[in-house]
């Protein structure tokens, strides 16, 4: 190349990367994908059931739900662990170690957050105070109000999580415990309206938090044909949440259900059963740091 042409080049390539030309011709925004996964209602099953448990049969186990979790961390780091309550109650470890099994087991799988189910209570609130330093993750619950009790400021209105440069906010909300708890295990334990709460919590983590994705962790149940609160009439009641990872009702959803919310968009409702028999998955994909699609499945454990 003769000298003059090859300076011409070379200024021309300068002005082009200096007007940011360069990066929008040559590369393109990579896709990103968050990864959350879920289980619910678990109840203290640690092992696998056996082969005459019925449609439980060879499913199930803490240690097959690990191998699960981790090999999908491996193919997206980018990815958070979350439960939706009623850790505690169901099988004789429960009864034995009162739940320090349970949350040991669960530090180890590295979860994220959880929030609290009615059995959580089981062995009262002192019961689940107690067993708080085998939990090596946040607890997450925002219409238990527990000012006059132990548990004051032992749990967190919400969380926030970065991964990917993706910000996700993750709140939770628990079923009125009066009529499924005896006053004396949770003892002064005040009840929030959840759909007030989750509306102010949402908001929050969207309009002050700047989230990018809310997540509800709810153990207040799928649906009623009552009055009652459930997952789907908080969905269709609120205005910011993506997507509620429920409990409770213990029902299997082999997908999330969508849902429109108030403010005319999609909201995705999941819930994967109980005992720790499957694991719940749900992808959003983001472009340009936009929400741009989402995906769920139930993985056999």
């Amino acid at each position: 190349m003769k000298r003059r042409d090859f300076i011409q080049n070379t200024a021309a390539a300068t002005a082009l990367v200096s007007l940011g030309g360069l990066s929008a011709l040559s590369f393109k925004p990579e896709r990103q994908q968050i990864t959350i996964l879920h289980t619910n209602d678990v109840h203290s099953h640690i092992e696998a059931f056996g082969p005459e448990a019925g449609r439980n049969a060879n499913l199930g186990g803490v240690a097959r739900r690990a191998t699960l979790v981790e090999k999908i961390r491996r193919e997206n780091p980018n990815t958070l662990l979350l439960d939706a309550g009623d850790i505690f109650q169901g099988t004789p470890y429960f009864n034995f170690y009162g739940g320090e099994l349970e949350f040991k087991l669960m530090s180890m799988l590295k979860y994220d957050a959880a929030t609290l189910g009615n059995h959580d209570f089981d062995n009262g609130i002192d019961g689940l105070y107690a067993q708080l330093p085998h939990a090596e993750f946040p607890f997450v619950i925002s219409n238990y109000d527990f000012s006059n009790t132990i548990m004051d400021g032992k749990t967190d209105k919400f969380r926030t999580f970065t991964k990917d440069g993706i910000k996700i906010g993750v709140f939770g909300v628990g079923i009125e415990l009066q009529g499924l708890v005896s006053n004396k295990l949770h003892k002064e334990t005040e009840y929030l309206d959840p759909i007030e709460i989750a509306t102010d919590m949402s908001r929050i983590l969207k309009e002050e938090e700047n989230c990018d994705l809310v997540i509800c962790l709810s153990h207040l149940g799928y649906k009623y044909s009552s009055q009652k609160i459930g997952d789907i009439k908080l969905a269709k009641s609120t205005e910011n949440i993506d997507l509620i990872i429920g409990g409770h009702t213990h029902t299997f959803l082999d997908k999330p259900t969508v849902e429109t919310n108030k403010a005319g968009n999609p909201v995705l409702v999941n819930q994967v059963g109980c005992y720790g028999v499957y694991l719940g998955r749900v992808d959003f994909f983001f472009q340009n740091g936009k929400k741009s699609s989402a995906d769920g499945v139930k993985l056999a454990v």
